[in-house]
């Protein structure tokens, strides 16, 4: 099989049209080194590509225009278009046009993912009050992935060079959080993460520790009782088969270093996870949907409207999440390929240890 026929097939979807997603596209595929290690395809239209290309300065951004997905060019950028209409675009505003067009983009590369045509898929940002209608009633690409691909749950998990933070609940409003932790719901996310570290990151034996939901891990029940009452049982049913400990008190955890003890942190609610990690990461963060069937990955970061078209944007946290969705797919196949015939594996074990035994025996 030739290195083409490897490499795999990444999608991109182009995020809201007003925002910096385009710009970190053209920043990120117009290095040529990217094509040694998979093969991409935009999501988006030639025109929409042209308009943002002219705002970049001293980059030299090349592509084919493709129609059918099964003729990919893999040496060069591929844009497949999702529509051929003219659209206005206005670099940094919030309207219509932005939120429309960054659904069509989503939806055609997802049922690309869907179908077998790509690999893997990595987000542009989206505005998700702009974004948001009858056709997308999602706060966010985690739950519209969830409902697109039919499963049970995912984790929205970050990942860095040095740490791995997953969430119990998203994007919830801090009234709501406690009534979405409960026992059923915590042990099925320690269940994602910990089927996704093996299979997704290659750790055999992971350990995730658990963050409590109350200040100083409710202080056995002097503030507040989830803890004694959801989060320790939960803790408990999960040690049957899987390394997870806890529930810490958030604030010294992450504090005193400890998070660099394990594999991974499952965090009850959004800010008790996202704001260390963007703080303590080092290196480029990365949104990483676990759970699902397909792979999906997007930049830790949103729309930024108030650099929009101005060549401002930074494109490091985007070619990270490239590069991760390519190290996932590789890992998996590897995963994959390790329990195909385990059998095929032990005779070749035997014989490598046989040919072992007659060198020794002959030198001896």
């Amino acid at each position: 099989m030739s290195n083409e026929l490897q490499k795999p097939v990444i999608g991109f979807t182009c995020g809201d049209l007003n925002g910096i997603g385009i710009e970190l596209i053209i920043k990120t595929l117009a290095d040529h080194r990217i094509l040694e290690v998979c093969t991409p395809v935009v999501f988006a239209s030639n025109k929409c590509v042209n308009f943002y290309r002219k705002t970049v300065a001293d980059i030299n951004f090349s592509f084919s225009s493709v129609k059918e997905l099964q003729r990919l060019n893999p040496k060069q950028v591929n844009i497949f278009n999702c529509w051929e209409e003219e659209v206005n675009i206005n670099p940094g505003q919030l309207n219509e046009t932005g939120g429309k067009y960054a659904l069509e983009s989503l939806i055609q590369a997802t049922q690309a993912l869907k179908e077998g045509l790509i690999d893997g898929l990595v987000t542009a940002p989206i505005h998700k009050k702009n974004i948001h209608s009858d056709k997308f009633p999602y706060t966010g690409h985690t739950p519209y992935l969830k409902a697109f691909f039919g499963v049970n749950d995912v984790v929205m998990l970050m990942i860095a060079e040095n740490m791995r933070v997953g969430l119990v609940t998203e994007h919830v409003t801090v009234s709501e959080i406690a009534n979405h932790i409960t026992k059923e719901n915590m042990v099925q996310k320690l269940k994602i993460m910990h089927n996704s570290l093996q299979k997704d990151f290659g750790i055999d034996k992971p350990k995730i520790a658990v963050l409590g939901l109350n200040p100083h891990a409710g202080d056995e029940g002097l503030i507040g009782n989830e803890e004694e009452t959801i989060l320790k049982p939960a803790i408990k049913e999960a040690r049957n088969s899987m390394l997870v400990f806890g529930p810490y008190s958030a604030d010294a955890f992450f504090a005193r270093g400890q998070y660099e003890k394990f594999d991974a942190v499952l965090a009850m609610y959004h800010d008790q996870g996202l704001i260390p990690f963007k703080s303590l990461a080092i290196g480029e963060g990365v949104n990483y949907t676990a759970g699902l069937p397909v792979i999906r990955t997007s930049p830790d970061h949103g729309t930024a409207f108030d650099i929009a078209g101005q060549d401002k944007a930074d494109a490091n946290s985007f070619i990270v999440a490239v590069f991760a969705a390519v190290d996932i797919y590789r890992m998996r196949n590897g995963y994959k390929e390790m329990r195909i015939n385990p059998l095929r594996k032990i005779s070749a074990r035997m014989l490598a240890n046989a040919v072992d035994e007659r060198i020794e025996e002959n030198e001896g």
